[in-house]
């Protein structure tokens, strides 16, 4: 399996993360990245690294502001008086703002508020090249399945999954499996799945592709009622237009085991098989690990193991597409089981 990794993710190392009204250190740190290269290399896997990605690949996906935003925000708040040393919102337009007719202002502060859907997306000085390193590793692994490999890992640092066309959130900034699908789709598959095992729903994905018919993204992810994006993952979203039943939301109670896990992704694996697409991608997170700090599922690395047999027995081009997943001493470990099980 061809594997592609940046190592300039590390220039993106936040320090803010607000939680429950605290200030604490982010969990998103290089050294998640580099746990997961290492368990690469122990594996026998060799890492490339991508040439710059197509700015056309990311643009298919991005809007042109947000992505003007991402690269020249943090010089434009650097000049503000006592800024912090990251882009951290410190206002969000509303609902009722939006109902009567609000929109984005000049001013960085307001710019953002607008692009950014939370705290948890700080964007510091080498955001945005680290941002460009970990598409041009989804864009890479998206070509190699085109040309014909069974499978690529674009091993991503930041993740994606959270990040709308114009919006950063949850650590994501460019949402990789998103652009991956457009590469893919733009090549010629003209059917596409992505299956998102992340325990956070991928509601940036989903959201990108809430009014297409061919890409079906289906999410399996710790209840929203009690988890983090809260808001969107729920099952009655089903998409509108001509995506209405081509997204599928499986959210778990918190605190769900293997079997509850697993039986959700057979579900969902039995979706792709409905839709029959050419190509799939997953949004691999290893968050949803009993290891992690944050726990809100409860898997154990036998469990990963066999969900990367499951997913192998769909016998598609896949697309393996890093996400979360932040207990950095048990990360290699669970990508190791993920692989042993997918077939690597």
């Amino acid at each position: 399996m061809q594997v592609f990794f940046d190592p300039g993710h590390a220039a993106h190392a936040p320090n803010s993360f607000l939680m429950r009204g605290r200030l604490r250190s982010n969990f998103e740190v290089p050294a998640r990245a580099e746990a997961l290269a290492e368990a690469c290399r122990a594996a026998g896997l060799a890492l490339t690294k991508p040439p710059p990605a197509d700015p056309f690949a990311i643009a298919a996906v991005h809007d042109a502001g947000y992505l003007a935003f991402l690269r020249d925000g943090h010089a434009a708040w650097a000049a503000l008086p006592d800024a912090s040393a990251e882009i951290v919102a410190n206002i969000h337009p509303v609902p009722e703002m939006i109902l009567n007719g609000a929109r984005m202002g000049q001013g960085i502060v307001s710019q953002a508020g607008w692009y950014t859907a939370d705290l948890a997306c700080p964007i510091g000085p080498r955001t945005y090249e680290a941002s460009l390193g970990a598409a041009a590793c989804a864009v890479a692994s998206a070509w190699r399945l085109v040309n014909g490999d069974r499978a690529a890992y674009a091993l991503c640092r930041p993740p994606g999954h959270h990040a709308y066309a114009a919006r950063a959130g949850g650590h994501c900034y460019l949402n990789n499996a998103a652009i991956a699908i457009e590469v893919l789709r733009r090549a010629g598959l003209s059917r596409v799945a992505v299956l998102d095992i992340d325990s956070h729903h991928g509601n940036g994905t989903q959201g990108i592709f809430w009014s297409r018919g061919d890409v079906v993204t289906i999410s399996v992810h710790g209840d929203p009622n009690r988890y983090y994006p809260w808001f969107v993952g729920h099952a009655g979203e089903r998409g509108e237009g001509a995506g209405l039943g081509a997204n599928l939301n499986m959210p778990l109670a918190i605190g769900s085991d293997d079997a509850a896990w697993l039986e959700a992704i057979a579900t969902g694996i039995a979706a792709v098989k409905r839709f029959d697409p050419q190509a799939l991608v997953v949004s691999l997170g290893f968050d949803a690990s009993v290891h992690e700090p944050l726990n809100a599922l409860s898997v154990t690395d036998d469990g990963f193991a066999r969900a990367g047999s499951a997913i192998a027995g769909l016998k598609l081009r896949t697309l393996l597409v890093q996400e979360g997943g932040y207990a950095v001493d048990h990360l290699g470990r669970l990508l190791t089981r993920f692989l042993d099980g997918f077939g690597s």
